[in-house]
């Protein structure tokens, strides 16, 4: 590719590459980065140039954990609203989950359904995970034929009847058979046992809640499955773990050698059990936000790279859904679009930078994902990015989310870092809360 090819330069005295932040000029062709340029690079001829000052260039977020519930639970969220809500918050990629959508990612029958559904409504990119479910381990290597990304499955019920849990010799069986074509299986990791001998009361109190998915849930489910990572020599990814009691077993494996990673979520990193108003279910969650305590341990593990990555778990709900008990309450948190401002928020206070920002949240969920066009500003990824105002804040109005029910843990918190605007492959698609019409693409696995 010539530079007479490039038609874009993108310029800010703050970009964040893999070699560090520094003043730059960004030159796009054909959708791709064809060169990270110092800041005074000349322009080559008849290219546009977008100066964004002391903005921040990032590359495009990804987020490898959103339930979209789209076909079968749209009125929950759905594909047009779900990928408008990411674009305006600085994410150019996100992986949906198999369930809460009717049907579930559990054949390829369903996943044709599901990227039926998305193909005209998705603003940015967008793939698929698969189901694991107790009687599908014949479905699991056409779906990863076909395209998924690897495979989502509990350890304990999941709240939707269509998507249940496996047991320990599920597990394995299910494990053995993705190991064996070199897949990634993603695991919900709370065992049932506990879960089941923890004092369940109803109500109000968010210290009731909290007490019924014990710690010893995770930790137990964790250990299980490093367990059985390690005997099958399989490829696993604990999913929004909550629990900083784990971290060690977890960083111990990690050094033997175990193929396991592991995710956390803006929730448990920025909200704390202690601030909780009983009746507030739109902080709840499985598992639950704990104690400012266990949040310390858990960015601890972020610092030294025991946790891999943080993404958003979007499990939104219709506002009904929400009622004020907690033990009858849908469980799940509304931030797809706020997940940026809230990390940045805590992290510039805890001392972190962008540069750890942007490992965390985009350089790594696209290596999980094997996202390898993403996740990165430099030559011949895609030139996806988001344009930030770090020192910029705002106060989160529930009102002014597109996503489709404004029921948001955030409500009211101020928060640093503002998007001003997002790029995909080199077009601009959200900019100040307008977004373009959808131009995302369906992504399949190694693409």
């Amino acid at each position: 590719m010539s530079g007479m090819d490039v038609k874009l330069v993108l310029r800010s005295t703050r970009v964040v590459t893999p070699e560090g932040t520094r003043a730059a000029a960004v030159l796009v062709a054909d959708g791709q980065i064809e060169a990270v340029l110092p800041h005074d690079a000349e322009v080559p001829e008849g290219a546009r140039v977008e100066d964004f000052g002391d903005d921040v260039l990032l590359p495009g977020l990804v987020d490898t954990h959103v339930h979209v519930n789209d076909p079968g639970r749209t009125h929950w969220e759905g594909f047009w609203t779900a990928t408008r809500a990411a674009a305006a918050g600085g994410i150019t990629t996100l992986l949906d989950m198999p369930l809460n959508s009717l049907p579930p990612t559990t054949t390829v029958e369903n996943l044709r359904v599901k990227q039926e559904v998305a193909a005209p409504k998705a603003h940015i990119d967008t793939g698929f995970w698969g189901g694991a479910l107790p009687d599908n381990v014949k479905d699991l290597r056409p779906l990863h034929d076909a395209g998924v990304f690897g495979f989502k499955c509990f350890l304990s019920p999941s709240g939707v009847e269509e998507f249940p849990e496996l047991n320990q010799e599920q597990l394995a069986n299910s494990l053995a058979e993705i190991a064996g074509f070199g897949g990634l299986l993603i695991v919900h990791a709370e065992d049932p046992h506990h879960l089941a001998s923890a004092p369940q009361k109803s109500g109000e109190k968010y210290a009731d809640f909290l007490a019924s998915r014990p710690r010893d849930a995770e930790n137990t489910a964790i250990e299980n499955l490093i367990a059985q990572a390690r005997r099958l020599n399989a490829r696993v990814h604990v999913l929004h773990l909550s629990s900083s009691d784990a971290l060690p077993r977890i960083a111990a494996a990690k050094r033997e050698g175990v193929k396991v990673t592991v995710e956390s979520c803006p929730h448990f990193l920025t909200l704390t059990a202690e601030e909780v108003p009983d009746g507030a279910t739109e902080f709840k969650c499985c598992p639950p936000i704990r104690e400012a305590e266990n949040q310390d341990v858990l960015w601890a593990g972020l610092a030294d790279g025991t946790i891999d990555c943080i993404v958003s778990d979007h499990s939104p709900c219709t506002t009904d859904l929400k009622t004020p008990d907690f033990a009858s309450a849908w469980g799940g948190i509304s931030s797809l679009q706020l997940g940026l401002p809230a990390i940045w928020t805590e992290a510039r206070r805890r001392g972190h930078t962008l540069d750890d920002v942007v490992r965390w949240m985009s350089a790594a969920p696209a290596e999980l994902a094997g996202l390898h066009r993403k996740g990165a500003i430099e030559a011949g990824r895609d030139a996806d990015f988001a344009v930030l105002d770090p020192e910029a804040t705002f106060t989160v109005d529930p009102a002014e989310l597109f996503h489709r029910n404004q029921v948001t843990a955030y409500a009211g918190k101020t928060l640093h870092g503002v998007v001003r605007s997002t790029w995909l492959r080199g077009t601009r698609i959200a900019a100040d809360g307008e977004l373009a019409e959808p131009t995302g693409r369906l992504l399949e696995r190694n693409q």
